[in-house]
């Protein structure tokens, strides 16, 4: 289920990593590691981002849940222009991103390439919810 709107979530599958979306607030679900992962396959180095995550500590109390082990998720602050603030399970399962905060990290993170990353994670999530609701709309 959704951390921000309780609706059921999609599973969106590319190139062998399956994210978690939902259709309804166009949130996204990363476990653990997909979000540096996906963001290498378009392109953007896992290293800066992965550091981001390291050096943002536990983080504040959140009041959402992670769709995993269904406890309280922390809030954790990425990058610094301004920060993005992102859920994380405190179990270490995932993160919890709302909708357009993806495309402000990959801004973030990818320097000159952000407009190539930022529509290669588009294609990737238009591409998975053509094949499971029959249209490609974000």
């Amino acid at each position: 289920m959704c951390p921000k709107c309780h609706e059921p979530l999609i599973v969106v599958e590319f190139e062998g990593v399956e994210i978690d979306y939902c259709p309804e607030c166009r949130g996204t679900w990363f476990d653990a590691g997909e979000l540096e992962f996906v963001t290498e396959l378009g392109g953007v180095p896992a290293g800066p981002l992965h550091r981001a995550l390291q050096l943002a500590g536990p983080g504040r109390g959140g009041t959402r849940r992670c769709p995993r082990c269904r406890r309280k998720m922390h809030v954790i602050a990425l990058g610094d222009s301004p920060p993005v603030e992102v859920d994380r399970c405190r179990a270490g399962h995932g993160l919890w991103l709302d909708a357009g905060e993806l495309v402000t990290i990959v801004r973030e993170f990818a320097g000159n390439e952000d407009a190539v990353v930022a529509g290669f994670l588009a294609d990737l999530l238009r591409h998975g919810l053509a094949e499971h609701t029959g249209r490609g709309e974000l």
